[in-house]
């Protein structure tokens, strides 16, 4: 911790943003499903989920995740094609693929307790300093920090903190900071409360300052720098990808989809046969896709003409895909898989892959 945050620490109203923090919470706090207990199997499950994901969002997923896997061993036990469909629809899937992975070490090697100390926790799959130091807060009442970019956000505004989040080492300086800052006796509340904070009124922009607890506390809203805070650099644009996609039917009215490589992005989901298009051969779209299809499955098909076209955006990319629909006129190789469309929806399918359905269902396309 570097001199100057060090004395403004050893000048902070400890006892008294804490005293105001967690009092507001108890209050004002909102009622989600996985604070209606401290089991650490659903805190864990929530906050895996809410990464990168609107409480809103996330809501329905973890009453229904719950619902079909209630403990440790259901998910331990389950079959993997069960639980990334569960997960369908919230991205990211090797956050679940993780858990799974980590909830089977919990089953086999600490009898489906999930552990309560820093260093063994911190050994399971998927579990970084953040889920850490939320799980054994909120769960166990350890005083861990969990520091989010919610949390980084509020704690850059109560103590003027002007390092950019975006970057790694910042991590160790809120990190630092909360270990000063925590209540001993209700770690479970405090950190809730600063993530409550974040979510409802210490927001990304516009904060509610006449509606904060801890306004009194806070050196941005002293100084008038509330809204210049926190210091994050911008992410690289996303790059654009074109592709096009093909949704087949057989004269038995089967589909026909691909499962997607075991590692990278989207691993494991279920797919349309798709390829990335190279705009500078002078072949259209089309034609594209009919030598993807004859070359990669053995397929030959008369396609249609575009059909619509999808838009998905990830951190990094932007899939612009083209839509076609064909009926095959022999036998694909094995790496296509005829399904009938009532067993679709026992398949993961990334969103953008569902939107794909969706038009074709919609279309009058004659199959």
């Amino acid at each position: 911790m570097d001199k100057d945050l060090q004395n403004k620490l050893e000048n902070f109203p400890i006892e008294s943003f804490q005293h105001d923090l967690i009092n507001w919470y108890l209050t004002e706090k909102r009622d989600l499903p996985w604070r209606r207990d401290q089991d650490p199997y659903k805190v864990w499950v929530s906050e895996i989920m809410l990464q990168q994901t609107r409480v809103d969002t996330v809501i329905p997923y973890f009453t229904s995740f719950i619902t079909k896997f209630p403990t440790i061993e259901s998910l331990a036990d389950a079959n993997e094609e069960e639980v990334l469909k569960a997960w369908e629809g919230l991205g990211y899937y090797s956050r679940v693929r993780n858990l799974q992975s980590a909830v089977k070490e919990v089953k086999e090697s600490y009898g489906g307790v999930v552990p309560n100390t820093p260093n063994e926790i911190s050994k399971l799959k998927g579990v970084g300093p953040y889920t850490k130091g939320a799980i054994l807060s909120i769960a166990y009442n350890i005083p861990e920090p969990a520091v989010d970019g919610n949390v980084m956000r509020v704690l850059s505004r109560i103590l003027s903190i002007w390092e950019d989040i975006a970057k790694p080492k910042a991590r160790k300086t809120f990190e630092a900071a909360t270990y000063e800052l925590i209540s001993k006796e209700d770690p479970s509340s405090f950190n809730q409360a600063l993530m409550e904070l974040g979510a409802l009124i210490c927001t990304p922009t516009s904060p509610s300052c006449l509606l904060c607890p801890v306004r009194e506390h806070c050196s941005a809203f002293e100084e008038g720098v509330q809204t210049e805070l926190p210091i994050k650099s911008k992410k690289k644009k996303p790059k654009p990808l074109q592709m096009a996609a093909a949704v087949l039917y057989d004269q038995n009215s089967n589909l026909y989809i691909h499962k997607r490589p075991s590692s990278g992005l989207l691993a494991k989901l279920w797919e349309y046969p798709n390829v990335e298009l190279d705009v500078t051969t002078g072949k259209t779209y089309r034609e594209q896709l009919v030598d993807y299809l004859q070359d990669e499955y053995d397929v030959k098909v008369e396609l249609s003409e575009l059909a619509g076209t999808v838009e998905h955006i990830f951190s990094h990319l932007i899939w612009n895909i083209s839509i076609y629909f064909g009926k095959v006129k022999n036998t694909p190789n094995g790496d296509l898989v005829p399904v009938t469309e009532t067993e679709l929806s026992k398949y993961a399918f990334p969103v953008s892959h569902q939107k794909i359905y969706q038009i074709f269902k919609e279309s009058d396309f004659n199959v």
